[in-house]
């Protein structure tokens, strides 16, 4: 009886993170899961002519023991063969619950936070731009709640190193999925 009555504890002691997780929610005044972004959050270059403002974000519900966050945005369905990294801010401080529109313009961020090179090659917010005529592609913006202040990552690393290095010190995300064609 004891054997069982110590297996449940730990049981439940190892859902515990997942139960906290399920609480973690990220949410946008500005686009609804599942529908069309707005013209205005388009790239402004290769072809597309939006204004390149990122939306508002915020998020709750995070995870014990966050000391910061990790956001990025991301497409799947770019035509790359890896996909394509539109938003990657990092070292986000755990007392910042919320970004307003256009915090994704380097120098827009919160204080103490970094805004990682996109795969349009520079800092900051970059819209989405997918190719004339493709389906519309799906942007999978996430939160990340991370157990450190400050990512252990080289001078202007990619937004895969961000990433990987993310993934080690996750303790829950939150996402939603919005789409965007032309």
């Amino acid at each position: 009886m004891r054997a069982l009555v110590c297996s449940l504890l730990m049981l439940g002691i190892a859902a515990a993170p997942a139960a906290a997780a399920e609480h973690f929610k990220l949410t946008s005044p500005d686009i609804k899961p599942g529908s069309r972004i707005a013209d205005k959050f388009e790239f402004n270059s290769f072809g597309c002519t939006g204004q390149n403002v990122s939306p508002a974000l915020s998020w709750s519900g995070a995870p014990a023991g966050t000391k910061g966050y990790v956001l990025t945005v991301y497409d799947p369905d770019a035509p790359t063969g890896s996909g394509f990294w539109h938003w990657v801010m990092y070292d986000i401080p755990a007392s910042v619950t919320s970004l307003p529109e256009g915090a994704g313009t380097p120098g827009k961020e919160p204080q103490g936070a970094v805004q990682g090179s996109t795969d349009y090659g520079a800092p900051g917010y970059g819209g989405p731009c997918p190719p004339k005529g493709d389906k519309p592609h799906r942007y999978i913006f996430t939160i990340y709640a991370v157990k450190t202040d400050k990512l252990e990552v080289p001078a202007n690393p990619t937004p895969a190193v961000v990433g990987f290095v993310t993934h080690f010190a996750t303790l829950g995300k939150a996402s939603f999925t919005a789409l965007y064609g032309r």
